[in-house]
This record gives C-alpha cells, structure tokens and sequence, in this order.
C-alpha cells in the first residue's frame, strides 16, 4: 500500500541520514515530499524605513545576500536527496520537494502541512546543544511532542 511520506528537510547531515533511511528501508512506490520551511526574512530585505538603525541599512545587502545563499543550499541539498531516492528507486514522479515560507512557525507549519493527507512524518534529529535544546526546544522534540495523529520518525 502507498503511502505518503513527509520529510521535514534542510540542509543538515541528519536530514541527508533521514532520506538514506527512507531509501533503505522503505518500498520506492511510496510518495515522498522534501519539505522545508524558509525563515520569512524576504521582508526585512524589502524594508526601507527610519526606524532602522544605521547599523542594519548599512548590513542589509549582505544579510540579504546570506538568506539567498542559505535558500540556495537548501535547494541543492534538496536535488542530492532526490537523487538518493531516485537512485534507490523511487519513480521520479513520487518525490517532490517544496520550500515554504514560515507562517506560524517551523514545527507547526511542518504540522499543518502533514494534515493534507500525509502517513508518516520523517526528520532527522537536529544537533542543537543540550542547553539550547532544553530552553527552546528542537524542532524535531516540538514535532514529536505536537503530533498527535501522526507517527514521526526521527532518524538520527
């Protein structure tokens, strides 16, 4: 039976060990999306105000430059992980991936977009440190922790 995966992706060694994982372990006629979800810093790129600090106006083309860079590294890394799957034997057509503006925020969004009709939700454990981890929390720990439909399977 297919069934549709949803991998909740960026450009992190844990998550290229998720999509090696699926490739091993799981049948190739199953529908995979590689999903990310992009800080919404588009705005602050468009920002012309006086409210910025000297500082900032000065900065923004370079902190504009970095978030395209970082866009672009998710999307090559999002090509690598399809190859995996396509290598493994997934048909072409069963694996998508996708980039998202931030709306709620990364957990829920990665959440919400499991509610359209999504079996399983896949992750790699993000390598924050224990003190990070435990103030904020991972995304990975807030998407366990959220699910409640849904199993989640974090490959670390």
């Amino acid at each position: 039976m297919t069934q549709k995966i949803l991998v909740a992706f960026d450009n992190s060694e844990n998550a290229m060990r998720a999509v090696a994982f699926i490739a091993r372990s799981f049948p190739t006629d199953n529908e995979v999306l590689l999903f990310h979800v992009l800080p919404d810093t588009a705005v602050l790129c468009e920002m012309h105000s006086p409210e910025l600090t000297d500082y900032f106006i000065t900065q923004q083309s370079s902190f504009c430059a970095l978030e395209d860079k970082k866009r672009q590294l998710v999307e090559d890394a999002m090509v690598r992980a399809k190859s995996v799957l396509t290598a493994a034997g997934y048909p072409e057509k069963n694996v998508r991936t996708r980039l998202d503006t931030r709306k709620k925020g990364i957990a829920r969004d990665i959440l919400t977009e499991a509610e359209n009709g999504y079996d399983l939700i896949v992750m790699g454990r993000r390598g924050v440190s224990a003190i990070m981890e435990f103030f904020i929390g991972s995304v990975s720990q807030k998407v366990v922790n959220a699910a409640k439909k849904l199993p989640v399977l974090i490959v670390s």
